[in-house]
C-alpha cells in the first residue's frame, strides 16, 4: 500500500470518527434518560464503531409504529368497555393516595381498579402448575395461556395433558410464548411438536423473523405469564411454564432450582387478566377477539364477603408511551406510612426508584429487599450488587435467599393492605424493555399471606450486613461498578 493511500485512508477513518462522535452527541440524548444517553455516549466514545452498530441494533426502545398504533386501538376498546361497570367497590372509601394512583394505572393502562376478587398465592413450583391443570380440566369454552418461556417436561407434562383434553372437549386453547426466551430452551421442537399434536393454537410472541417480515430490536421481549379459564379464573405471577432448573444444563451442572411465587385469581380482575392476553394475541396474529372471548366484569362471579379485594391489571412494556410498571412502584413506595417490602431477583432500579427507596427510610419506615444470595445471570447479578452499599448505608435490610435457589418471585408490599405481584421485576430492562403485567392488591388478608412469604423468606436466608458488605474485596465491586454502567443501554 502507498503512503498515499495509507494516509486518504488513515484520514478517512478519522472523519468517519468524528462524525460518529458528533452524530452521537445530536442523536442519542434525544428523549432518552440521561443516565441511559450517557452510556450510550461512553460506549460509543471509547469504541466508536463497535459501540455504533451497538446503538444501532438496540438502541432503540419502542416497537414499530403499527405496533405502537395497535396498541392504542385496544386500550380505546378496552376503555370503552369499561365505561359504566359496576366496580363493586366505593373509590370514596379509598385513602385518596390509593384512588389517585389507581386512576393513574387506569389512565395508563386502561384497565380499572374492582372490587369482589379472591385471590390464593402458590409458592410451591410443581403445585401451582398442578392447580393450573386442575382449572383446565373445568374448562368449557376457552383457555388463554401465555408465558415469557413454554417448554414440554416432566414438570408440565400435567399441563399439556390438560391443554390435550380441554382440545378434546370441544374447548379452545390458545398459547403465546415469547419468541426468543423460548426457542432457545434446548427442548423448544419438542415443545412445538407437542402443540401441535394436541391441538393447541400457539403463536410466537415478538418474533424475530426478518425473512418473515417480523423484526423489531431484539431484546424488546414479552415477559408476561398468565393463565385464564373461561374469563372465571385466572393466574399470573413470576413463574414460567417449564422445570425449575430451566432445562438448561448450565443451571444442572450448578444445581439451580427457581423459587416462584403465583396468584390465583377469580372475581372481576379476571377479565382485565383476559384483555391483556386478548390484546397480545391481537397484536400477533390481527385477530381482534375482544369482541367474542371477553367476558364482562360484571358477568364474572363476584366475591361478596368483608374480606373482598380491590385489584388492578397494570401492564406495562415498550408499546406504551410511559413506564407504567415503574410509576406505579414509584407511587406505591413514596405513599407508604409504615413499611416497605420489596422482592426481586433481578434488582437494577433507576435514579428515581432509588430516592423513592431511600427516601422512606429518611422519613423513619422500615424498608426490605430480598434478593438471592447467587445469581444466574452474571452481568445483572454484579449490577444488582453495586446498589447494596447506598442501601445498606441508609438503613435498608437486605436478606439474601440462599442457594442452590434463585428467588424468582416478583412482589411488593407496603403497610399492611397493598401490595403488587406479577411478572415485573425491579430493574430498567422490566421498565423500558419487557412487556410485564403487574397486580395491584388491597386487602389485608391478601398481604397477611404475604408477610408469611416474606417470613419463610427471612427464615431461610440470612441478612447482609453493611459491616461485611464493606469487607468486600476492590475486585468485585470493580465488576459491579462496570456492570452497573452498561446496565443502563437501553
Amino acid at each position: 500500500m502507498s503512503a498515499e493511500l495509507a494516509n486518504l485512508l488513515g484520514g478517512i477513518l478519522i472523519l468517519a470518527d468524528l462524525a460518529i462522535r458528533i452524530a452521537a452527541l445530536i442523536i442519542i440524548p434525544r428523549d432518552r434518560k440521561p443516565t441511559a444517553a450517557m452510556a450510550w455516549l461512553l460506549a460509543i466514545f471509547l469504541i466508536p464503531f463497535v459501540g455504533i452498530i451497538l446503538f444501532l441494533v438496540i438502541g432503540n426502545v419502542k416497537l414499530p409504529k403499527k405496533r405502537m398504533a395497535r396498541q392504542k386501538e385496544i386500550n380505546a376498546i378496552i376503555e370503552q368497555r369499561a365505561e359504566g361497570v359496576d366496580l363493586d367497590t366505593d373509590p370514596e372509601a379509598w385513602p385518596s393516595w390509593f384512588r389517585t394512583i389507581s386512576e393513574q394505572n387506569r389512565r395508563l393502562g386502561a384497565l380499572p381498579a374492582t372490587g369482589g376478587n379472591r385471590a390464593e398465592l402458590i409458592g410451591d413450583y410443581q403445585a401451582s402448575i398442578d392447580r393450573m391443570a386442575a382449572d383446565l380440566d373445568l374448562a368449557e369454552r376457552f383457555v388463554h395461556v401465555e408465558f415469557f418461556i413454554v417448554a414440554f417436561d416432566d414438570t408440565t407434562r400435567g399441563f399439556f395433558a390438560a391443554m390435550e383434553r380441554a382440545v378434546q372437549r370441544g374447548v379452545t386453547v390458545r398459547l403465546l410464548m415469547d419468541h426468543i426466551a423460548s426457542a432457545k430452551v434446548p427442548i423448544h421442537k419438542e415443545t412445538v411438536a407437542e402443540l401441535d399434536r394436541i391441538g393447541v393454537i400457539w403463536r410466537y410472541l415478538l418474533p424475530v423473523q426478518p425473512f418473515k417480515g417480523h423484526y423489531q430490536r431484539p431484546d424488546l421481549r414479552n415477559h408476561r405469564k398468565l393463565v385464564v379459564v373461561d374469563g372465571r379464573v385466572a393466574y399470573t405471577g413470576s413463574q414460567n411454564l417449564i422445570d425449575r432448573s430451566y432445562d438448561s444444563p448450565k443451571n444442572l451442572k450448578r444445581g439451580l432450582k427457581w423459587q416462584e411465587l403465583v396468584t390465583r385469581i377469580t372475581g372481576s380482575a379476571v377479565t382485565a387478566i383476559n384483555a391483556v392476553f386478548l390484546s397480545d394475541w391481537y397484536a400477533e396474529t390481527d385477530e381482534n377477539l375482544l369482541a367474542t372471548e371477553h367476558v364482562a366484569a360484571a358477568d364474572v362471579p363476584d366475591d361478596p364477603s368483608p374480606d373482598a379485594l380491590v385489584c388492578q391489571v397494570v401492564p406495562s412494556g415498550p408499546a406504551y408511551e410511559l413506564e407504567n410498571n415503574l410509576r406505579l412502584f414509584l407511587g406505591l413506595v413514596n405513599a407508604a406510612q409504615e413499611q416497605v417490602i420489596i422482592t426481586s431477583p433481578y434488582f437494577v432500579p433507576d435514579e428515581a426508584m432509588m430516592y423513592a427507596i431511600t427516601s422512606a427510610r429518611l422519613r423513619g419506615l422500615e424498608v426490605q429487599l430480598f434478593v438471592s444470595e447467587i445469581g444466574d445471570q452474571g452481568s445483572v447479578w454484579h449490577a444488582q450488587r453495586s446498589y447494596y452499599g447506598a442501601l445498606l448505608r441508609a438503613g435498608v435490610r437486605i436478606f439474601l435467599y440462599p442457594g442452590p435457589y434463585i428467588l424468582h418471585a416478583k412482589h411488593l408490599s407496603i403497610d399492611d393492605d397493598v401490595a403488587v405481584i406479577g411478572s415485573s421485576n425491579m430493574d430498567i430492562r422490566s421498565f423500558n424493555l419487557n412487556f410485564e403485567i403487574s397486580l395491584l392488591v388491597r386487602g389485608r388478608s391478601f398481604v397477611a399471606d404475604m408477610r408469611e412469604v416474606e417470613a419463610e423468606y427471612r427464615a431461610l436466608g440470612r441478612e447482609l450486613t453493611l459491616e461485611e458488605w464493606e469487607r468486600e474485596p476492590a475486585t468485585a465491586t470493580f465488576l459491579d461498578g462496570v456492570a452497573r454502567l452498561t446496565s443502563a443501554l437501553q
